[in-house]
């Protein structure tokens, strides 16, 4: 499939940031009541109203489950009024429950939106991700590269010691070998307890958040929604999927994955240009959380354009009903 020239992404921006802002300001009201289910929920139900109300034609690739398992913005649902351009959607409503039900940094929602057929459909598996800033000659790391070797390459491109290098991962177990060979190196570690779409985004302004590269498997969604974001801010990315069963190949061969051992970069999880917008939910280091006056919510989104390379950061004040 051709992909358009222009899908109406200066147009539809907007759109967009006002779907994110949605889904923060309803899980707002849940921060820190330690009910995870019921905050993503509200965040749901909000972006799904918000969603229908913008001229596209939208399916959902990169959603909340199959349709069995999510009662909507479900892989496959159709979005969007049925006016205007033929696109994909990949959204997490809320990335980073945990952090919302628990007060704790970096918990966003988040949503892209490309043209149709340009979004890899992955599968709710887990990803093995590398992911570095602008600036850095193509392929400068590997995933093929052990996590020492990724370290020294990059600390040797930018010109500077290994201890030089701050690295953020998952807090996991299975990423112990991985923290403790990073730390041979030298390098510092920033540890996440959750929300890896914000991690991966943090290597794109690493003069800001002293983040030069991000490694480790979480899932394969969030893989595509970072994938999206660093398109627009620039930098790069390799995914490769990881699986523990047959039944999870087995997913991916209904996505049409066929090559399960494929190394996919940034610009194969994101073919073509997208639209890309994240608000705050609790405070962060991308954007600040959602901050409540008397009679009103306030929130600071992210929207970003491929085409342009533009970033933009609003603030949000809106009273409440």
């Amino acid at each position: 499939m051709t992909a358009p020239k222009d899908f109406n992404d200066r147009m539809l921006s907007l759109g967009l940031a006002r779907v994110s802002e949605a889904a923060a300001h309803a899980s707002a009201l849940l921060i820190g009541r330690g009910d995870e289910k019921a905050a993503d929920q509200a965040a749901v139900n909000a972006m799904r109203d918000q969603l229908n109300m913008l001229d596209i034609k939208g399916v959902v690739v990169i959603g909340e489950g199959e349709r069995d398992e999510a009662p909507m913005l479900y892989i496959g649902e159709e979005v969007g009024n049925g006016n205007g351009p033929e696109v994909d959607i990949a959204l997490d409503p809320l990335e980073g429950t945990t952090l919302t039900a628990k007060d704790m940094p970096n918990a966003l929602t988040v949503i892209a939106m490309a043209p149709r057929g340009t979004l890899l459909h992955a599968p709710d598996v887990y990803m093995d991700k590398l992911a570095i800033g602008p600036g850095y000659p193509k392929d400068v790391v590997s995933l093929d590269m052990s996590p020492a070797e990724r370290v020294t390459a990059l600390a040797k491109a930018r010109g500077c010691k290994a201890g030089d290098i701050t690295v953020c991962i998952l807090e996991r177990p299975r990423h112990e070998d991985m923290i403790a060979e990073v730390r041979e190196t030298g390098a510092a570690i920033r540890l996440i307890t959750d929300g890896d779409v914000a991690g991966v985004i943090h290597t794109a302004e690493a003069e800001l958040t002293g983040i030069d590269m991000y490694m480790g498997s979480g899932g394969a969604p969030e893989g595509v929604l970072a994938a999206s974001a660093l398109k627009c801010m620039g930098g790069q990315m390799w995914g490769r999927l990881l699986f523990r069963n047959e039944d999870e190949k087995g997913r991916a061969k209904k996505a049409g994955i066929t090559d399960l051992d494929r190394i996919y970069a940034r610009d194969d999880l994101v073919t073509a240009d997208v639209i890309f917008a994240a608000t705050g939910v609790t405070n962060g280091s991308i954007v600040a959380g959602v901050k409540r006056e008397p009679g009103y919510l306030q929130t600071e989104t992210i929207l970003m354009r491929s085409k342009t390379g533009s970033v933009r950061r609003m603030i949000y004040r809106n009273p409440i009903r």
